[in-house]
């Protein structure tokens, strides 16, 4: 993501108080957080690692059958 799409927010005397971001640099940044957050439990990080390791699962309309929607 290009640095020249990210807007600077001065106050009275120039001093940078806030930054706009594109929101879909946003999003990365917010997710990135937030897989931060969950690896600091070691419990969820193991949670974390054996869902990426399932092999099995349901399909969207197995699911969606299962919960009458």
């Amino acid at each position: 993501m290009a640095h020249a799409e990210i807007q600077f927010v001065s106050n009275q005397n120039g001093e940078p108080t806030a930054v706009i971001v594109p929101i879909e640099l946003w999003r990365e940044i917010e997710s990135e957080r937030e897989t931060a957050y969950l690896l600091k439990s070691e419990t969820m990080k193991r949670r974390l690692f054996e869902a990426t390791q399932r092999q099995e699962g349901l399909s969207l309309e197995a699911v969606v059958e299962k919960l009458g929607i």
